[in-house]
């Protein structure tokens, strides 16, 4: 069985140079070793030789023993820019993804990329996507500039989605309140966590798994707190009439439906997730090039699992190839 990648993330070059010469909400800076570096309200990433040169990344793989990445920008996206800089740099990255996608196709398969504050152009994106670049899904961001994927200005989106059969993978991005997480790295410590929790039970409340099943759900980072909190969620729908108004079954059926990435790399962790979806319903990931991600926890975390040999391999990659129609 394959070793897949689900969670991990590309710099085209030509996206950064775009950012460079502008407009761009992003402000660009080199390090000492020559890299540039993004920086984004709350938040910065370093963009190693990993995150843009194929070579370099192929050879990681390589040596870390894995076979095969899922690619995907990263947080804030093109979400930060003016809707038409934000559409016009999804289309750049998407056309850039469905280029590696075709010339490496034994190492990288790729989800696109979506200008959200502009719905009714992501919705004529995501078509382009999945149907005429061939990418497997789409990454998107777990609030917009603020406002909820919940939101009703997103559900032609969903329908869209919901036609194609599509996947959505959501990946967090700068919380609402980020002022209080600039100091120690609180914002992706726990900004992100918390704001993938908040995204998904948000979801799952609005009914948009409910009204749009065919669509497919993938939570970053082992879904924040969700299996964790899943229970309270439960709670909260038999104790509240408005926590009913939208579903017709308790918040954690549809949230075990979801799949989870493992980027949490604490094997306890892991085995509540397992315990909570079932192990066919995680992903391995690493999180691979960032400061914060690994491929080498991903693959002895998931190896130190109390779990059959069967449900390994799933992790490891069978359910990422099912999930994807690899």
């Amino acid at each position: 069985m394959a070793v897949i990648d689900f969670h991990n993330h590309v710099y085209p070059p030509e996206y950064i140079e775009a950012l460079r010469v502008g407009p761009s909400a992003y402000k660009i800076t080199i390090d000492a070793d020559g890299n540039p570096v993004l920086h984004s309200p709350g938040d910065y990433n370093i963009a190693v030789p990993a995150h843009r040169f194929i070579d370099v990344r192929k050879s990681a793989l390589g040596k870390a023993g894995v076979d095969k990445q899922i690619i995907t920008l990263t947080c804030p996206g093109t979400v930060i820019e003016t809707p038409q800089r934000s559409v016009e740099l999804s289309r750049m990255v998407n056309d850039c993804f469905a280029r590696i996608q075709r010339e490496h196709a034994d190492h990288f398969v790729a989800l696109g990329t979506l200008p959200l504050n502009d719905p009714e152009a992501s919705v004529e994106e995501l078509e382009r996507v999945l149907l005429e670049l061939k990418l497997k899904g789409v990454m998107v961001f777990s609030n917009v500039n603020g406002v909820a994927l919940s939101d009703q200005r997103f559900w032609p989106l969903y329908q869209k989605a919901h036609d194609l059969e599509a996947v959505f993978f959501v990946h967090p991005t700068y919380p609402v309140g980020v002022e209080a997480m600039l100091n120690y790295m609180l914002m992706p410590l726990v900004g992100f966590v918390m704001d993938t929790t908040l995204a998904a039970a948000s979801l799952v409340f609005a009914g948009v798994p409910e009204r749009f099943p065919n669509m497919t759900w993938v939570l970053g980072h082992l879904g924040g707190t969700i299996p964790f909190i899943a229970e309270r969620l439960d709670r909260g729908y038999e104790a509240f009439p408005q926590c009913r108004q939208n579903i017709k079954r308790p918040p954690s059926a549809y949230l075990k439906e979801f799949y989870y990435d493992s980027v949490n790399f604490d094997v306890k962790a892991l085995q509540l997730a397992i315990d909570f979806a079932g192990a066919d319903h995680i992903l391995a990931g690493s999180d691979f090039p960032h400061l914060i991600g690994s491929m080498e926890k991903m693959l002895s975390s998931i190896r130190q699992l109390k779990i059959t040999p069967e449900e390994r391999e799933g992790i490891l990659g069978g359910n990422a190839a099912r999930l994807l129609r690899l």
